[in-house]
Order: structure tokens, then sequence, then C-alpha cells
């Protein structure tokens, strides 16, 4: 089995039983490693809000952690980041990457005149390379959703744009998603349809260059750190201390787990603990992977 295989392997772990991940074909992982060798400047999108009982909304945990890995291994490779989110997600961002990734700048993107924000970004930045990590998409009747099928339009800044206006400017788009509600995920529509509950709903329209799935979004923050790692030659993950203090401060910034909408340190209902034992299957496949090549 190859390396790509075993960490598509590690990501496709359903932990949270939602049945999608099974019906996938594997993750272009081979794809995505030979394209990010040449990421010189990316923009990484995340922010998925909760709508809480009071009726405000704030970022939930699954998306700032696995953003901030993602801006620590491309920075440390020489790459320049730009990491957008809106309002709900801002304070949590702003926490990540003040602990993981201070290189990486941050750009709070306005709820209204988006599209315009979105043009002048790509535009002034001219990425190589467009990352969602965990963000939402818009779905066939022109809304965003979240997973019980509910319309979040008032609650997300139209980020639509994004991915084809990078396509425009020449750059290769790359998403992350869990559920089929991710900007990127139309890329999968036949199984999200079919296996996720209101997926004909709320599956996102427009796929990306490169659609990347897993049991968590913030999970691709270390697999493609771990890509990252084969091509530097230094290990970009987290320790387990590092991503236990990552999680802390995002949910300190006012995080709220997306299942339970309570400031607790888990992700999608899934403890800390279980979070930490993907990171330990992704870095000694990592660890094998850098011997086993030092070897040969």
């Amino acid at each position: 089995m190859t390396f790509y295989k075993k960490l598509d392997t590690v990501m496709k772990q359903d932990m949270g039983g939602r049945g999608l991940l099974e019906c996938l074909p594997d993750n272009p992982i081979k794809e995505a490693a030979r394209t990010l060798r040449h990421a010189d400047r990316v923009i990484l999108l995340t922010g998925f809000p909760v709508r809480m009982a009071d009726g405000s909304c704030i970022g939930e945990t699954d998306g700032p952690s696995g953003t901030a890995n993602l801006a620590y291994a491309l920075t440390r490779v020489g790459a320049d980041v730009l990491v957008v989110t809106d309002q709900a997600s801002y304070h949590l961002m702003e926490e990540a990457l003040f602990y993981r990734a201070p290189e990486a700048k941050l750009m709070l993107l306005p709820k209204s005149g988006s599209e315009a924000a979105i043009r002048e970004c790509i535009q002034s930045f001219r990425p190589t390379h467009f990352i969602s990590l965990e963000r939402p998409g818009k779905a066939k009747d022109g809304h965003y959703h979240n997973m019980r099928g509910e319309i979040i339009d008032d609650m997300v800044a139209d980020t639509a744009l994004f991915l084809s206006e990078s396509r425009k400017s020449g750059a290769v788009t790359i998403s992350i998603g869990d559920g089929g509600n991710e900007m990127g995920m139309g890329t999968y529509r036949p199984a999200v349809e079919s296996h996720v509950p209101c997926g004909s709903s709320i599956c996102t329209e427009e796929g990306a260059d490169i659609t990347l799935a897993s049991g968590v979004s913030n999970w691709w923050g270390w697999g493609i750190a771990a890509l990252l790692s084969l091509q530097s030659g230094q290990c970009l993950l987290p320790t387990e201390q590092q991503e236990r203090e990552l999680l802390r401060r995002v949910v300190l910034a006012g995080g709220v787990d997306g299942c339970t909408k309570e400031r607790t340190e888990t992700v999608d209902h899934l403890s800390l603990r279980v979070h930490l034992s993907v990171l330990r299957s992704v870095s000694h496949l990592l660890i094998r992977e850098m011997d086993q090549r030092r070897r040969t």
C-alpha cells in the first residue's frame, strides 16, 4: 500500500458515523502533492458559522485549527499565505494564527460588498493556489445551508466567487470538506445526494480542481502538512501539545463545537483525545515514510 493510500485511509475514518466517506473515491492526494510543490502565494479561506440560542452566530471549532496548521506548513516552505474569513470566525482565526502561524496575513471579508473585495483580493495577491477548508459552499438553489438544511445566508459573507475568480487568475483550487455542504464538495454530488441527510438541498453547486474529503475537515491541515513535510524534508506537523493549545485558544476566542453548539474543546462532537489519535496516525505514517525515503 502506498503512502498516499495509507494517508487516504487515515483521513477517511468516519468517527462521526456520517456514512459519506465510504462512498467516495480515493482522495486525489498524489495530484495535490504534485501541485503544492509550486505553491508560492496561497489564499486560505475558512469559517463556518453556528447560530446560537440567542440568535447570535459564532464560528465553529472545525476550520481554524486546520487552517492555522496549513498556514504554518506553507509559510515554512516559503509560501506567502493570506488567510481570509468573515466576522463570525475572525477572532478565532486571529488567535489561531497568532499562536501557530504568525507570518501569515489575515483578511476580514465584509458581509456586504464581498464580491468586490474578493476580486480586489485576487487581483492584488495573485494566488498560485486557493484552498478552502470547512467553508460553506453555495448550493444549487443559490443559498448556503448547514447540515440540517437550514439557510444560513444571513450569517456568512458570500464567498462563492473565490472559486471562479481564482481559476480565472490561473490559480489551482483545492477544497476540503467533510459533509457535502462545504465549498468545492459539488465534486462528489451523486454521493452527497444519496448518502447525506438533506444532501440534495445542501450539496454545493461547484467542485474544485482538487477536492479532499475527511472525517473532520481540520484533519487535512495535518494531511497537507505531511505532504509538504515529505517534499521539504522537515516535519511540519504540530506536536500533540501544540494541537491541544491551538484548540484551547480557538475555544477561548469564542469557538463552539458545530454539532453541540457548546464552547468545549471538541470538534464535530468528537473529543480532543479522538482527534489526537488521528494526528498520531498521520505522524507515525509520515515518520515511517521519511525514514524509508532516506534509506532508498
